[in-house]
């Protein structure tokens, strides 16, 4: 038994069906709105995710990508329709038991704190440990070790403040492993991030995946979905509008109905394959 299903057998609540089927998290007609006489921001929003996939949620601002992650996470619970973590459903759990199941990954930002390194990643364990207990040797290792694995081992005792966007993305990222949960919602995590530390980061995320991981990512990057995701997931107007593998989905018509621009989608190839990337044409009236 590998490490993931050591975690999915000590998840109490876990349901012998679901893990059976792979299927992890499944969200049906879900419906949100932040006040009763506004308009909803979610509308009947549905999919389910398995066991490695990566999934790009796609979309333009404002059209319920963050308040979809928020419902998958716990913090709202007054909406419509049904989400289920592991054919539980979400709104029975604490938020401690979604926790030892989900991690969220926010965009870089500076912290208030210049904590070290080592110290961020232990507050993973929080899930994990009563309010007056301390990291164990056990934890410390555990937190070295995901250092470690994503290349910045050498960060352990520097402050969280001083290092990097794409290296403090990547310190997020362990802290999610020492979480020890098997989906990461990622809201942009490389929004912030220069050419090469989004490259860096999402190659790892893409790793993660491999592994056995479910990753549900918001980005507005086309080419983070050609290039790492399984799936891609396009959200407008707070609906689904396409679900599927990212080179059956995006195409130029698909674009220019998201986005309101003409694009043309290019295949290039290399050493590592063919790969397509989205070319916006010029001269297109804002």
């Amino acid at each position: 038994m590998n490490r993931y299903d050591e975690s999915v057998s000590d998840f109490h609540t876990a349901d012998a069906r679901a893990v059976q089927a792979d299927e992890v998290m499944s969200l049906s007609g879900v419906r949100y709105r932040y006040g009763k006489h506004q308009d909803e921001v979610l509308r009947g929003v549905s999919f389910a995710a398995k066991r490695g996939d990566f999934i790009a949620v796609l979309g333009p601002n404002g059209v319920g990508k963050s308040t979809m992650f928020k419902c998958l996470l716990g913090f709202f619970k007054t909406y419509g329709g049904d989400i289920r973590l592991w054919d539980k459903d979400i709104r029975t759990l604490s938020h401690k038991e979604i926790a030892k199941q989900i991690a969220y990954i926010p965009q870089s930002t500076y912290p208030t704190f210049n904590y070290e390194v080592l110290d961020v990643v232990l507050m993973g364990l929080t899930a994990q440990l009563s309010a007056l207990s301390s990291p164990k040797k056990e934890h410390i290792r555990r937190a070295e070790e995901a250092l470690k694995s994503l290349g910045i081992g050498n960060l352990a005792h520097a402050g969280f403040g001083e290092i990097s966007g794409g290296e403090r993305q990547l310190v997020l990222i362990a802290r999610a492993l020492v979480q020890d949960a098997k989906i990461l919602i990622m809201d942009e995590p490389t929004a912030n991030l220069d050419y090469g530390n989004q490259f860096r980061v999402m190659c790892r995320v893409e790793a993660l995946a491999h592994e056995g991981y479910v990753v549900i990512l918001s980005t507005h990057n086309p080419e983070h979905a050609f290039l790492y995701a399984n799936r891609v997931l396009i959200l407008n107007g707070g609906e689904v509008i396409a679900d599927g593998a990212p080179d059956a989905v995006l195409d130029e018509e698909m674009m220019h109905r998201v986005y309101g621009i003409d694009v043309s989608i290019k295949e290039i190839s290399n050493e590592d394959g063919a790969h397509r990337v989205c070319v916006p044409r010029k001269g297109v009236s804002l």
